[in-house]
């Protein structure tokens, strides 16, 4: 899960320093565990029955699910969460991190709500980058000035990305309802500038812009202009929506949505194949210690255990959890989250 990005550097010397940075997370361990991982997905595509030979090597863990903006199509903006609400612990994040370490390559400290609302974030990247996991953050950028991004510098941040979605004041405003577009581009800048300071090429910044009808206009301005607010690639990503037939949020512009409308309605592009590699190879943690098999699963409808009261690997193991990957095994679409799945849904410029 390490993002591609569209910077192209001509230096041999900074594209030695990039190899010798993804070096320190891994191990020899780590690459058969991938491998074990690799061999009982297609083992289980071609027998049609669930099998499990290694540990997830990506995992994202929920740092909240506060967050300070609205957004319309978004559980943390909307405020309608059916499960608790909180804060992850520093003593469980250590926790997860201390079972799991020895696997996982790769950590996204974000899902649900802004993870900078969580006031251990920079901790949470220092221990994790201690472990050899590499880290990414995804934020609105409300939550930056100088000292946080010296933090999160020191702390050994690898990626961080700012969902910016749109360029004007009315633009940005018409989804990230409560937002203030100059505060994001200025605090992005000023990620930008203490890495500078301190001589630093991390953590890469990504611009992400999530298309809209309202601004699927500006695309090409974004791609045009991103890097002069110091971010080093841009992402491009569809928007996933749940009220698709009475949705003024829609681009028009096929090439910018994952749905498509036929005679019933709106439908999901995607061919829902009965596999799926995440199931395999990754998972998910609420903040307080939901195992739930993927970020589709936003409500965590689908818990897999707690650890509150069992280890990961025995969660990752169990009946609940190899039936789940049985049932996609036999119908992908009978289930609920896939339904709206957006694998291969985005869009790298």
């Amino acid at each position: 899960m390490f993002i591609h990005t569209t910077k192209v550097s001509n230096s041999a010397l900074q594209y030695l320093s990039g190899v010798v940075r993804a070096l320190r997370y891994i191990s020899l361990h780590k690459i058969v565990n991938i491998i074990r991982l690799r061999i009982s997905f297609h083992y289980s595509q071609i027998t049609r029955k669930s099998k499990l030979l290694g540990m997830p090597w990506a995992l994202s863990i929920e740092p909240t699910t506060h967050c300070n903006l609205r957004c319309p199509e978004c559980p943390s903006g909307l405020r309608s969460f059916t499960r608790e609400t909180g804060n992850m612990t520093m003593e469980d994040f250590k926790a997860i991190i201390i079972q799991l370490h020895k696997v996982v390559i790769h950590l996204n400290l974000y899902f649900q709500g802004e993870p900078f609302l969580n006031s251990h974030l920079s901790s949470m990247v220092a221990f994790a980058h201690m472990h050899h996991i590499h880290t990414s953050i995804s934020t609105n950028g409300h939550y930056m000035n100088e000292k946080i991004a010296e933090s999160l510098v020191n702390a050994g941040l690898d990626q961080i990305i700012f969902s910016i979605d749109g360029v004007t004041s009315s633009t940005y405003a018409a989804y990230r309802i409560g937002g203030n577009l100059d505060a994001v581009l200025k605090n992005m800048s000023c990620l930008a500038s203490v890495k500078k300071r301190l001589r630093s090429k991390y953590p890469k910044i990504i611009w992400q812009t999530v298309i809209f009808s309202h601004n699927e206009h500006e695309v090409e301005w974004i791609t045009a202009h991103y890097r002069n607010y110091g971010a080093d690639a841009l992402q491009l990503k569809t928007a996933q929506l749940y009220r698709l037939n009475s949705n003024d949020l829609l681009p028009r512009n096929p090439k910018w949505t994952r749905y498509k409308k036929d005679s019933i309605g709106y439908q999901i592009k995607n061919t829902l194949e009965n596999k799926c590699w995440r199931m395999w190879s990754s998972s998910v943690i609420t903040w307080n210690g939901y195992v739930i098999p993927c970020c589709f699963d936003k409500d965590a409808e689908y818990r897999m255990g707690s650890l509150k009261t069992e280890r990961f690997y025995n969660i990752w193991t169990n009946t609940a959890y190899d039936n789940f990957r049985k049932t996609l095994l036999d119908n992908r679409k009978s289930i609920k989250m896939c339904q709206n799945c957006t694998e291969g849904s985005k869009v790298w410029a």
